[in-house]
């Protein structure tokens, strides 16, 4: 029997309406989405399904956003009979997966999140950070360049996601980041672009963030993770429940070793299928990126969900 992963999705995947068919075609999806209604005291529903985009797109709303869909089509998934052997998360997606796993509430997961999106972003002013996208470089070139385009740590740049072998993003101070992409545009990039976020997440510019989070997670109940949780910041499974809670902690200001992880995912646990539960389907283009062998799905709507089982059967 073919050896699923999943994978949930992070920031930047979020789109008004996300959701709403899948609610629509089954009541597990439209009773999740109304769990976190209530555990949040907003109708978090109907900023997903009819936006404003401007307001979806505020970190502190984004974040839980993406969780309750993620969560949502989890559900389906589950019904429908599908069990991982392993899973993981993109940043915040580690949360969903956290999740899946077992290892921590959907109420817990949503109000961590929430907060987590309002301290990431009260951490650096706007327009004090940035974050930049470099298509081409290996893992060492961009190390060099953000070295490089670094100035003391007034002024810093590093690297914050490893998202496949083509593709990695560094973050930091607005004018380390800006001479990065420059730096990588001298040196052969194919692409080097700033992005359009609002805060340099995954450096060490987060450390404020991290340091409100931590008390909140301190006081959150994890339990082991009953499929392996392989974390961004180790890309090696949690052990157990405190370590998949300090794996969180430290994942804030840490950088997203993607590519590591989901090679953990193929040799270690012989993950063969790779489902993408949630919005977009980011995580499964970057994944074609990193192991062509494998076999890659996005849950994009319900019909696409249909269709892996078909394939599966």
């Amino acid at each position: 029997m073919t050896k699923i992963a999943f994978q949930f999705p992070g920031q930047g995947s979020q789109k008004v309406g996300m959701g709403k068919d899948w609610a629509e075609a089954h009541d597990a999806a439209r009773r999740a989405f109304e769990e976190a209604d209530d555990a949040l005291s907003f109708h978090l529903t109907r900023l997903c399904w009819e936006g404003p985009e401007s307001d979806l797109q505020l970190t502190t709303n984004t974040q839980p956003s993406i969780l309750a869909c993620s969560v949502a089509i989890l559900r389906v998934v589950r019904e429908a009979g599908l069990q991982p052997v392993v899973a993981a998360g993109h940043s915040l997606g580690e949360y969903s997966a956290l999740v899946a796993a077992e290892a921590l509430s959907f109420v817990d997961a949503l109000r961590l999140v929430r907060s987590r999106g309002q301290f990431m972003q009260e951490a650096v002013p706007v327009g004090e950070g940035a974050m930049a996208a470099m298509i081409g470089p290996d893992e060492a070139a961009v190390r060099q360049i953000a070295e490089d385009a670094s100035a003391g740590d007034d002024d810093l740049c590093r690297v914050a996601n490893f998202n496949s072998p083509q593709q990695t993003v560094v973050s930091g101070h607005q004018g380390a980041v800006e001479r990065a992409v420059e730096l990588a545009k001298e040196r052969g990039a194919k692409k080097a672009k700033l992005l359009p976020v609002s805060a340099p997440f995954h450096s060490p510019l987060m450390r404020p963030a991290r340091e409100r989070l931590e008390p909140l997670l301190a006081e959150t109940t994890f339990a082991s993770p009953a499929v392996p949780v392989v974390t961004n910041i180790d890309a090696t499974p949690a052990a157990d429940g405190d370590a998949a809670r300090d794996a969180l902690v430290r994942q804030v200001d840490g950088p997203v070793r993607w590519v590591e992880s989901v090679g953990w995912m193929v040799q270690e646990a012989g993950a063969e299928t790779f489902v993408e539960v949630g919005p977009g389907k980011v995580l499964t283009g970057l994944g074609r990126r990193i192991e062509r062998e494998a076999t890659w799905a996005a849950l994009t709507d319900p019909k696409a969900l249909d269709k892996l089982l078909t394939q599966l059967s």
